[in-house]
């Protein structure tokens, strides 16, 4: 990848723009579709990279002459230098957005992502906090252009949700999104609780890339025991009254996973072995990471089951990424989606971690 480490190597960008064009040349080209359009799609990506280049490189050039243009003015015109603001902060933002695309360099952080939320122990605390997780990251989702689905949804008891599974779709959604995975706990004065008690609640987030064709792994339909059931939504109505929905089970490891976005039952089935297929990738690539560092004497970070963020909305509001120890006190923009200063912390994080000075 050219812009290894989150460095900006223009001319090594546009070197491999120009070998995908040839290759894109040659005969033959769309005698594999899936490679062709993976190629395609590559390079579309480097070359949206190029084009945000440039994009900044104008802004801050237009900035520099409004500047300027100021400067030589006795008497500033307010317009313009209300127009020079707004035009610092679209910078700002934009600048922010480009960095964090470019410390996304892993083999499938450009892949949409599958995200689960499962709620811990605790009954309708804990279901209710599942149900403020999956409005965060729809909104969060929502914010930056990207298609929400909800792949399967199993609604709570009283109030909240047992579990659901969400597909964002969109560049870069995995890349982003793989600093969400662990347990999130949030600490209130419980809505449930007549007394007005403050409780401590929790609940697993796990992220998984959406593979394609191109990742092998061996499926044995031997080894899957399948459910099929009525879907619901929602607050329970239903969405399908036939038995649509569909629950896959993979004996050796216990893995279950389920989809009921879809109208047929076989376009549910194939979501459902699409997220088993990622979910059985990640197994093998833990497993090779835990044996490495084993081999190299590393000590592993606790992924599966860890508490990467504590948001506290009493005594007083503040929420922690306990990784980064990056926190704001802004708790309601937190929880209306701006996930954006906790992913870039983590970023960084990693790539400090990875690149050891």
């Amino acid at each position: 990848m050219p812009a290894l480490g989150g460095r900006f190597d223009l001319d090594a960008l546009n070197e491999s723009i120009s070998i995908n064009e040839s290759k894109m040349a040659e005969p033959g080209f769309w005698d594999n579709q899936a490679a062709a359009q993976k190629l395609i799609d590559e390079n579309n990506q480097l070359k949206s990279k190029v084009d945000a280049y440039h994009d900044l490189t104008d802004q801050l050039e237009n900035i520099q002459v409004a500047i300027e243009l100021l400067e030589d003015e006795a008497t500033p015109d307010p317009d313009m230098k209300a127009e020079l603001d707004e035009s610092f902060k679209k910078l700002q933002h934009d600048q922010q957005q480009y960095r964090l695309g470019l410390l996304l360099n892993g083999p499938y952080d450009h892949n949409n992502a599958i995200l689960e939320i499962h709620p811990g122990a605790g009954g309708t605390e804990s279901q209710d906090w599942g149900s403020m997780l999956l409005r965060m990251y729809t909104r969060w989702g929502e914010q930056h252009g990207f298609k929400v689905e909800t792949l399967d949804y199993q609604a709570g008891d009283v109030a909240g949700i047992n579990s659901v599974t969400l597909l964002i779709s969109g560049h870069n959604a995995y890349g982003y999104l793989r600093s969400e995975k662990g347990v999130h706990r949030l600490v209130r004065i419980s809505p449930f609780d007549s007394a007005g008690r403050r409780h401590t609640s929790f609940a697993s987030v796990d992220v998984l890339p959406e593979l394609d064709d191109s990742v092998n792994i061996d499926i044995n339909p031997a080894d899957l025991k399948v459910d099929v059931y009525r879907a619901s939504g929602a607050g329970g109505q239903h969405v399908n009254k036939t038995s649509s929905a569909v629950r896959i089970t993979h004996l050796p490891t216990g893995i279950v996973v389920a989809s009921q976005a879809q109208r047929s039952q076989l376009q549910n089935r194939q979501t459902a072995l699409g997220m088993l297929r990622a979910k059985l990738y990640e197994r093998e690539e833990e497993k090779k990471a835990k044996e490495k560092a084993a081999l190299e004497g590393d000590q592993m970070d606790i992924g599966w089951g860890s508490q990467i963020r504590s948001y506290v909305f009493h005594p007083y509001t503040m929420v922690k990424d306990h990784r980064t120890n990056y926190e704001t006190g802004n708790g309601q923009a937190v929880m209306d989606g701006d996930l954006d200063p906790f992913i870039n912390a983590y970023l960084q994080y990693q790539l400090e971690k990875d690149n050891p000075r």
